[in-house]
């Protein structure tokens, strides 16, 4: 597979701006050079004015990080308004054109195929996981294994279907025996989620693991010590909203460790998500 060329996703960013409503070009694409460990390449802190709406990667609104989700309720992000049709041909030019082909890192050579991700381009929760597992890669659909049926659970215990939100990975490609994406991968990558988000518009991200908690908030910080607290996305800025972010377990994790302590954990970060939506929970 020849990689996609420099200009051809030069062009597609710029497409993608304009029909967002954009007038600059996106920071940290995914031919940025390879990043260092905990600094990754083109996602330094961004540096916005701090106010209730916009806030530095990695902030938490209640600043006590462990701390329950009920605490510090962060303000709904203001989108351009992007029509479905536009939100589909963007999600659907990109990885038809772009994500198929992508050989920028050697996760490519052991794929079966590519999994871009799925659900509601109108999506008001993403949810963010890290990368294909064997069943992904084999079904081209992202959390279709076992923890994708107790995602599943989580969603309908919410209220939701699968087809009402957006799920994505960091890395569109399985590494090797499921472990965790490096940070080169995931920096690889970044492009690409970096653009879901910016076509899909979520009102709230709900980071699952790990390692999308670090990317998407720029920190080096375990999910342990982040989870259950409101957090900023602010990637997208000054071009973009700053999103709302709850972190919580990956659901492989529960599956190891399925404690009630822990599925009170999880629930209680979704309800969170669920209450700044509006939406009702049990």
């Amino acid at each position: 597979m020849k990689p996609p060329s420099p200009t051809r996703v030069l062009r597609q960013h710029v497409q993608t701006d304009h029909l967002l409503g954009l007038d600059a070009l996106p920071v940290g694409d995914a031919l940025a050079p390879a990043p260092a460990v905990d600094q990754p390449a083109g996602h330094a802190p961004v540096s916005p004015p701090v106010s209730e709406g916009s806030r530095s990667p990695g902030t938490s609104l209640s600043g006590q990080d462990g701390q329950s989700g009920d605490t510090g309720m962060p303000v709904a992000p203001l989108w351009p308004t992007t029509d479905r049709q536009t939100k589909t041909l963007l999600l659907e030019t990109m990885e038809a054109q772009e994500v198929r082909s992508c050989t920028l890192c050697g996760l490519c050579e052991g794929r079966t195929q590519t999994v871009f991700g799925e659900g509601d381009p109108d999506a008001k929760l993403m949810f963010i996981g890290e990368g294909p597992g064997q069943n992904e890669d084999r079904l081209g659909r992202p959390f279709v294994g076992r923890a994708g049926d107790m995602l599943n659970k989580q969603i309908a215990a919410m209220g939701l279907t699968r087809e009402e939100i957006y799920i994505a990975n960091v890395v569109k490609c399985r590494p090797p025996n499921n472990r965790a994406p490096t940070p080169v991968e995931a920096q690889t990558c970044w492009g690409y989620l970096r653009r879901q988000i910016q076509a899909i518009q979520p009102q709230v991200i709900v980071t699952l693991g790990g390692p999308a908690t670090k990317l998407l908030l720029n920190t080096t910080k375990g999910i342990t010590a982040v989870r259950g607290t409101w957090h900023y996305f602010d990637q997208l800025v000054p071009d973009g909203p700053a999103i709302p972010v709850m972190p919580t377990y990956h659901p492989a994790y529960l599956l190891r460790a399925y404690t009630p302590e822990n599925r009170k954990k999880v629930w209680s970060d979704l309800q969170a998500a669920l209450r700044f939506l509006g939406v009702a929970s049990n």
